[in-house]
């Protein structure tokens, strides 16, 4: 077998669709089908084609960024077939999930807006990353200046960002008496479907405040909170596949066992049966959103930074780094953890404890640099609330000024090794110059209002963020992480 296909499936010796894919109907078009969307959203659609049950909600892909066509076009030569591989530490189970049935090409924005404006699709989901919502970090609001968002109302009959796109569909199914869609958030932002009610809402504003007035009136974003670890793939992935499985595939994906969607029953134009695949339908996401950005991905960024300094290359072997795995153990008792409220029917600390072994999952692959990757936008929505909430009720923050410490260290773009860090960020290039000048002007650092807004001016934190900081130069990385933990 050379390649994955609809007519290769019936060769594999592992599972794929029982369902007949020729009989599919498309009912959600998704911006952003990158790994972390077909091994969660597309995962459950897979599972429910398989029960016989949601034909009628296949997906469509959709992409904005001129790097979406690599993913396009390896899905499209395998007729959107692709495999997900789920590892627990003991086990590696392989399957192939069709619930995709076309990916429209990046630039291609006329069918985009064509198939948004096609009444049969009821759902738009979006995985964009954290950066892709133009949130302005010092007001934490969307920013209609963006050169993106101001080129789009300029000219509304052909956006470029997902955004413009989805208020030109918008307002197509208006003119044509169609209802409207609801558009389902996926990215890890607080409040994400609130964040994408304001992004749609102001970008059609800017241009037809009619419209804009009609989407607030008609159009659903229901919250959601969304959870599985899964790396990106490289040869090393696609070598796996093809060599313990038997499976060609270009695009694969490895995941953990462990998956989890809370999601708010707000779907006026129908949706799937999801609750029957193990999503759970919940009054109001806030709490599980609030425990999962802090105490995972907060965790995350904690094991990242000392990990990226101490040149530890995966994720595994950080959590088997007994000052690493200390470092994030009390952090999070003491600071972390404290700063969530209560979750329906979760033990807070049970969780953390899953989350850690999760962590130290050795299958998994995933990387200290991945967990590095984009702490601009990831800084200011995992770690700067929880800095900001524990100073409000006047509560020390001596860990997390040193995880921020170890951010800002990181951004220097060096190791304590001696060893370049290679351009990790949207905004490395001035990231850089920012963290070296912090070395001797900690002001530098916390005065970028986009990422710290007022919290970085308070001397609660600014000041064991330097001492912390002025240590990490002095000492490194491992002589810093003694001292905290010995404190």
């Amino acid at each position: 077998m050379d390649r994955l296909s609809n007519q290769t499936l019936a060769q594999l010796a592992q599972p794929g669709p029982s369902y007949d894919r020729a009989c599919l109907r498309p009912g959600i078009l998704h911006f952003g089908v990158g790994n972390f969307f077909r091994a969660h959203q597309a995962f459950y659609l897979d599972r429910l084609m398989n029960m016989g049950l949601a034909q009628d909600f296949a997906i469509i892909g959709a992409g904005v960024m001129p790097g979406d066509a690599k993913m396009r076009d390896a899905l499209a030569a395998q007729d959107h077939l692709y495999t997900l591989v789920e590892q627990s530490a003991e086990r590696s189970d392989a399957r192939v999930l069709g619930p995709i049935v076309d990916y429209i090409a990046p630039g291609d924005h006329a069918r985009v807006i064509a198939t948004l404006a096609d009444p049969a699709i009821r759902i738009v989901g979006l995985t964009i990353t954290e950066g892709g919502y133009f949130i302005d970090a010092a007001t934490g609001h969307f920013d209609p200046a963006h050169p993106a968002i101001a080129a789009d109302a300029a000219r509304p009959e052909a956006p470029k960002t997902v955004f413009g796109l989805i208020v030109a569909g918008l307002k197509a199914r208006r003119a044509a008496g169609h209802p409207a869609f609801t558009v389902m958030c996926c990215d890890n932002i607080p409040h994400n479907g609130k964040v994408t009610r304001e992004a749609v809402v102001e970008t059609a504003r800017l241009s037809n405040p009619e419209l804009a007035e009609w989407i607030l009136a008609n159009v659903a974003f229901p919250n959601a909170m969304v959870d599985r670890i899964t790396p990106a793939t490289s040869d090393r992935e696609r070598r796996m596949v093809r060599e313990d499985f038997g499976i060609p595939d270009e695009a694969p994906v490895f995941c953990e066992d462990f998956i989890q969607w809370v999601l708010e029953d707000d779907f006026p134009a129908g949706r799937p049966p999801l609750e029957k695949a193990g999503v759970e339908f919940v009054g109001d996401v806030t709490p599980w959103e609030l425990m999962k950005i802090r105490i995972l991905n907060g965790g995350h960024a904690v094991i990242a930074y000392p990990a990226g300094l101490l040149d530890i290359h995966f994720v595994h072997e950080a959590m088997q780094d007994a000052q690493v795995r200390a470092f994030l153990e009390k952090i999070e008792a003491d600071e972390i953890i404290p700063a969530v409220p209560p979750v329906p029917g979760t033990d807070l600390q049970a969780y953390f404890a899953k989350v850690a072994e999760r962590c130290a999952n050795p299958k998994i692959g995933d990387t200290v640099r991945r967990l590095c990757l984009d702490g601009s936008n990831r800084q200011p929505k995992f770690i700067v609330p929880t800095i900001a909430h524990r100073l409000e009720r006047g509560l020390p923050v001596e860990g997390l000024a040193l995880e921020s410490a170890l951010w800002c260290r990181y951004c220097a773009g060096i190791t304590d090794s001696g060893a370049v860090i290679e351009p990790n960020d949207p905004n490395w290039d001035s990231l850089v110059p920012q963290a070296q000048a912090a070395r001797t002007d900690p002001s530098a650092w916390l005065g970028m209002a986009e990422i710290y807004g007022a919290t970085g001016q308070d001397p609660r934190f600014a000041q064991p963020f330097a001492r912390w900081l002025a240590m990490l130069w002095d000492k490194g990385t491992r002589a810093t992480l003694d001292a905290y933990l010995g404190a």
